[in-house]
Formats: C-alpha cells, structure tokens, sequence
C-alpha cells in the first residue's frame, strides 16, 4: 500500500464557506464522451474549466473528506497548464494530489487500484495530435469512473446540481513521481519467475511516439534482457504522435527490418495501447495479440469459457479463427469501458479492441501498452523469437477498410444516426453485400471524425462501398 505523507504534512483548516465559479461556456452536447473530456487546448480545454473541473470532481469523489487523488500527464505542451488547474481545483475541494508527471495512463489506474486514493486522474489525449488533449478520470479500483459520476460531476459544472456541504479544508500538492517505480516492479515480476532476464537475446525496437512510454518502456525491455532499438524516445510535446507511435507504422516498419529485430512495438502518446510489427515488417494489430495471447491462456486453462471481448471493429477473420479453436468471440462497442463492462457480465480473462488497447485482469486494472508489449515478447521468445510464424500459423483477416470523415460541428457528429441519406447510403450496401461482409459507421468518442468501416470477402466490395459510404457522409454531415 502507498502511504498518505506524515502528519507535519497535514492540511490547514479554515472555516467553511461556499465555493462561487465563473460561469464558463460550454458545449451543448455531453462534455464525457467514451474516454473522458476531450479537445483542443486552449478552445474546450482551458484553465479556467480545467479549475472547475478538479473542484467538482473533488467535490464529488471526497465528499468533504481529505482523501489522496493520482493525476499523470503525457508530454503535450498543455499538459502542465491542465494539471496544475485541476490540482488547484481538486486542493480547493480538500484532496491531496499526488502528481506522478509524465507517466502511461496505465501508472495511474494501478497507483489508484492499489493505495488509498480515492480516485485517479490522466491528462492525455492518447494518440490524438499534439493540439488536442483531454481529462480522464478513474475510479478508485482502477477502472474509468462510472458514468454516473462523470454525470454529476458535469452536473455541478453546468449549475444543475448543487453541494450541500463544501469541505472546510484545503488540500495540498505532493509530487510523487518515485510512486512510478512500483507499477513497473508489478508488471516486471511475473516475468521473471524463471529467469531473471528473460528476454535475453531478442531483438526489439520500440516506438515511443514522443510520449508518456519514454518514461518507461526501454528501461523497462533492457532490465529484462532485452537488446533495444528507440525511436521518437524522448518526451515532446510539439512531435507526440506526428507520423510516429501506434498510429503511423511505416518507421517502425523499416526499422524492424534494417535491424532485423524480432519484433516491433509501437505505442501511442499515453501508452495505455500497442501495436507490434513482426520480422517481415507487417503489422500485428490487437486482433492478432488477443488471438495468440488468448490462446496461449487457453492451453494454460486461464481463459474461463474459452471467451474473448472483442469489439463490432474486430476482423472477421480473427472471430472465425476463434471459433475453430472453440472459443466464443464476444462483440462490444468501441471503447475499453464497454469491452470491460462485458468482460465482467460473461467472465472473461482477456479482451480488447483492433487498435491495440488490450485488458488482462489478471495482470492489469486496466488497458496497458506496456504490459501487453511485455507479455508479447514472452510468447515470442517462448516460440524461438519467430512472432512471423505465430502470425502465420493464427488467422487471414478479411479485407477492411476504415474511413475517417472529419465532421467539425459536435452535435452534428453526434447525431449522424438521424440523418436520412445516410441511413440509406448503409441499407444499400448492406443488402448488396449481404453475408458477404459487414459495415459500422460511429463517431468518434474521442475525435471529431465519423468513422467508417466496411468488411468483405474481397477487397473490390470494400473499396466500392467505402467510397459510396465516405462520398456520402461528407455531402450530408460536413
């Protein structure tokens, strides 16, 4: 358990008295979308609402009570105005912050989960561009705050709800950063039940997106034995996941090969997800990693009910290949809430989502780049450093193709649903294709982009009927 700081440390009390905040501006539409509050610095996300955020959050989380609260942050240029505006909020709520810097989103989720703070707070817009960034929060075990929460908190921000009692005390800021140390002991242990480097020998190259893994990651792989290559491996705020990390592959691609590494990892600016590259330069997307993680848990009688979460953006390929092997492939909505929420309602041991964003419980309170990069390397040298081979021997994917379509306008993006021509544009192609292939469009949770994607049998069905669906979403929505 991490400890509260000593007594000298303890607060100030003053009488109570009520809190009264500058009515701020805000947007129409939900401020919490599927992974927190996001947008651009500066536009949504200013000091003032991020004060006002803190406030309420500490409000709502502490109830008046002094209690420990977790905030990290990723290397964007506005990460540090964030955080210091919401640990000013949070304090004026009387919680203590302890403020970790840059650190993955996955360092405070296990810092929450396993001391006594009642709750964690990331600053991040993940593999977003620089530009934008976003407010997470978690519960305290670890998890994103329960949507009730994050209704009453944005309920006090937009005055339609009200406090009863405000604390009469104020909080402090603690910097506490040595805490990083004991996630990456936790993630680190398992591995080394057998050898003290069990990487010894494989060749890894890791792309860090000029993010929250250059804290960590290359530390991380050469304790374990690990001969590692770095690119994009220091914190950057202007470059954090420009052509780079989990997003863009092709250096990570070439730099795989000219080293003739064993494998490639690639993770995005808040390292809460991974992708990998194998030998022949190709990408293992989180299809892939569930498949050949999940299989390995199978034969080790860890995976109850056979059962993998995945999400309605999963390869077809990859849900046939499953249930060749008897499992149960189970769909969720995009977003690791709605995959943890099933995981727990069936059971399950592992899922995730084709970006990369993978949940192991057994391992992790949360999604975690890091760990499941760890874990991966452990297959691959279990198997003689070959990850070409696992790949070979799992599963084809059928051809797909996904679109973004920029949509600026927030309520229309939102409510693309409604619109008639669109509905119609994907009704026809459905009943072109048939049970040939499949189509999804959403927006995004954490973009301003509708996302399109269409599944066939062959690539010339998912081409045509991407552009008819994209032309059509652009002439009706932008």
């Amino acid at each position: 358990m991490v400890s509260l700081p000593s007594k000298a440390e303890s607060l100030s009390r003053f009488s109570s008295r009520s809190q009264h905040w500058e009515a701020l501006p805000l947007p129409e539409s939900a401020l919490f979308g599927t992974d927190g509050i996001r947008g651009k610095a500066g536009d949504l996300l200013t000091a003032p609402l991020a004060m006002q955020i803190g406030y309420w959050a500490g409000q709502v989380l502490g109830s008046g009570n002094r209690a420990p609260i977790v905030i990290g942050q990723d290397s964007r240029n506005s990460s540090n105005m964030l955080a210091m505006a919401l640990s000013a909020g949070l304090t004026a709520a009387g919680l203590e912050v302890w403020d970790l810097g840059l650190c993955p989103t996955p360092v405070v989720a296990h810092l929450t989960h396993y001391s006594e703070a009642i709750g964690g707070v990331m600053i991040s817009a993940s593999h977003n561009p620089p530009e934008d960034n976003g407010i997470k929060f978690f519960n305290s075990d670890g998890s994103k705050l329960a949507s009730e929460l994050q209704k009453q908190i944005e309920a006090c921000l937009r005055g339609e709800r009200k406090i009863a009692s405000i604390s009469s005390q104020w909080g402090q800021h603690f910097h506490r950063s040595e805490l990083i140390e004991q996630y990456i002991q936790a993630i680190q242990q398992p591995l080394m039940a057998e050898s003290a480097e069990p990487f010894a020998g494989l060749k890894v190259v890791l792309d860090l997106a000029w993010g929250a893994a250059t804290r960590s990651a290359a530390d991380v792989f050469r304790s374990l034995g690990a001969d590692v290559t770095v690119l994009h491996g220091q914190p950057d705020g202007d470059r954090i996941n420009v052509n780079c990390g989990s997003t863009h592959l092709n250096l990570l691609k070439a730099a795989v090969k000219e080293q003739g590494a064993d494998v490639g990892f690639a993770f995005d600016g808040d390292a809460d997800r991974v992708l990998a590259v194998d030998s022949q330069g190709r990408t293992v997307d989180g299809d892939y990693i569930l498949y050949l993680w999940g299989k390995h848990l199978l034969a080790a009688g860890q995976l109850p009910g056979a059962t993998i979460v995945a999400t309605v953006m999963s390869n077809l390929g990859f849900e046939r290949a499953w249930e060749k092997l008897g499992g149960q492939l189970i769909r969720a909505s995009v977003g690791d809430q709605y995959v943890h929420a099933d995981m727990i309602k069936h059971g399950a041991a592992l899922g995730g989502e084709q970006s990369g964003h993978i949940l192991c419980p057994q391992h992790s309170v949360s999604g975690d780049g890091l760990l499941t990069a760890l874990h991966l390397a452990s297959l691959i040298q279990r198997s003689g450093g070959n990850l070409a081979e696992l790949v070979d021997r799992s599963f084809k994917t059928y051809p797909q193709l996904l679109r973004n379509v920029r949509v600026e306008d927030r309520t229309q993006r939102l409510n693309w649903h409604h619109n008639a021509a669109v509905q119609d544009a994907i009704s026809e192609a459905e009943a072109a294709m048939g049970d040939r292939g499949r189509i999804l469009v959403r927006a995004s949770g954490t973009e301003p982009v509708i996302r399109v994607m269409v599944e066939a049998e062959s690539s010339d069905l998912v081409e045509h009927w991407t552009e008819r669906l994209v032309a059509t979403v652009q002439q009706h929505l932008t």
